[in-house]
């Protein structure tokens, strides 16, 4: 058996060795969707949060107590900035996989406190932050565009 590398025009990669693999690769691009999709999530809990006070559970002995109002506005302007980072990421920015990780961060720590509010939606959001951190950590490949 011979082996044979690629010619020096061959438009192929060899993936091995280069710490990068086609799951991470392609969950980059995944990643920027989710974002866009957290991003609204949080737009419309901050929106439903700012609407009405009744319209999520009060939780009275809770230690990150803050007025549902204060929520919806924390909600609101990390769905904006993160709509701005997944369309960012989308497109190939440097900066955004950098801003990415520390948003998706952010996001869920604000989840977390968030919990008692709204445990599913909360729990989707944090997993969607997972797995954003978890692909623009992994893929060391740069944009294709």
């Amino acid at each position: 058996m011979s082996q044979s590398a690629p010619a020096p025009g061959d438009s192929r990669r060899a993936d091995v060795g280069s710490g990068s693999s086609g799951w991470a690769a392609g969950g980059t691009m995944f990643a920027g969707v989710l974002l866009l999709v957290d991003g609204v999530l949080a737009v419309v809990k901050g929106i439903a949060g700012i609407a009405s006070d009744d319209v999520y559970t009060r939780i009275n002995n809770y230690v990150f107590k803050f007025d549902v109002t204060a929520w919806g506005w924390i909600h609101l302007i990390l769905g904006v900035i993160l709509l701005f980072v997944g369309l960012g990421i989308l497109k190939g920015a440097d900066w955004a996989r950098g801003a990415g990780v520390g948003l998706a961060s952010l996001s869920i720590i604000a989840n977390f406190i968030w919990l008692p509010y709204q445990p599913v939606w909360a729990i989707v959001s944090i997993a969607i932050d997972v797995f954003v951190i978890w692909a623009l950590c992994t893929d060391r490949s740069k944009p294709a565009f």
